[in-house]
């Protein structure tokens, strides 16, 4: 009879090969991945007789929120108030009653007497955040020689570029005073080597007569005032926060001192009390200005 040309069926001895066959396969796998993934991975491929792939989903992006700077709208509030002061409720086609209105749609128009006087300056001086794009700016108005502030309550975008005046302005006291912190410059500086310096430096300064760099400290940058502001300027007082500014003689290089100073600035447009804060440092028994504060900043 012919071959038969069927396979003979697998015996039980043909199936553990077969599947040790593929272990060692998957082994084989698994340490080139482990080698490629570094030692302690194909440390634990080595020890486990199988490895199980477990599929995980990919963690959700991170989101980050950056909390924007809402645009001061003061601007819009001092604009709305001139233009308010301006208007009349009788001609409420006029260019300063139709303005008003843009920036206040449902905001009552004044009603000025006859010959009122139109108001000379309008500045916004202080301005308040509410909830939910809300402010409340304070307005300051200057006419006939008085002034004058009004709260103005309005609604603005973060970027101020969309601006509704939401309430008629309220006529308001102006701010009080506040106790000032007493002043750190205790010491009374006399005549000497440190007010000579100071006093040629701000004449230098102000009226630009002579160079300023010649009493400033290395790697002090300052410029005189342009265009000169005084024809003449006199020392009144020196005053400083550390004792060793009002000795007589120079102390050793690197000291510095702190000193504020008051002087007089007199021009033809007339005669100008002015104040200064400066540091000063020693080098070679000489005082050096290596600092000019202004408004709370160093300039140098």
């Amino acid at each position: 009879m012919p071959a038969s040309t069927h396979e003979s069926p697998p015996t039980v001895a043909g199936l553990d090969l077969e599947r040790t066959r593929r272990r060692v396969r998957m082994g084989r796998a698994g340490m080139w991945a482990s080698l490629a993934a570094g030692p302690l991975a194909l440390a634990f491929v080595v020890t486990q007789p199988s490895v199980r792939v477990v599929a995980q989903s990919a963690p959700a992006p991170v989101r980050t929120t950056q909390t924007s700077v809402a645009v001061d709208p003061g601007g819009y509030a001092a604009e709305f108030v001139d233009a308010w002061l301006r208007s009349d409720a009788g001609q409420p086609d006029s260019s300063f009653a139709v303005r008003a209105q843009q920036l206040g749609p449902d905001v009552l128009l004044p009603e000025p007497a006859k010959g009122a006087k139109a108001p000379q300056r309008v500045s916004a001086v202080r301005s308040v955040r509410g909830a939910h794009g809300q402010w409340s700016v304070t307005v300051a108005v200057q006419d006939a020689g008085q002034v004058r502030y009004f709260a103005v309550p309005l609604a603005a975008s973060s970027s101020a570029g969309a601006v509704t005046v939401t309430g008629t302005p309220a006529l308001v006291a102006g701010p009080g005073a506040v106790k000032a912190a007493a002043s750190p410059y205790t010491v009374d500086v006399p005549d000497g080597p440190l007010t000579e310096t100071v006093g040629d430096f701000l004449s230098a300064y102000l009226s630009g007569s002579g160079e300023v760099e010649r009493y400033l400290a290395p790697r002090t940058r300052l410029t005189a005032v342009t265009p000169a502001v005084a024809d003449r300027v006199g020392l009144e007082s020196v005053s400083a926060r550390e004792k060793t500014a009002a000795g007589e003689q120079v102390p050793g290089d690197s000291t510095r001192v702190h000193v504020q100073v008051s002087v007089t600035a007199q021009s033809a447009a007339g005669r100008w009390p002015l104040s200064y804060e400066l540091t000063l440092a020693a080098r070679g028994g000489r005082w050096e200005i290596a600092a000019l504060t202004s408004g709370g900043g160093e300039e140098q």
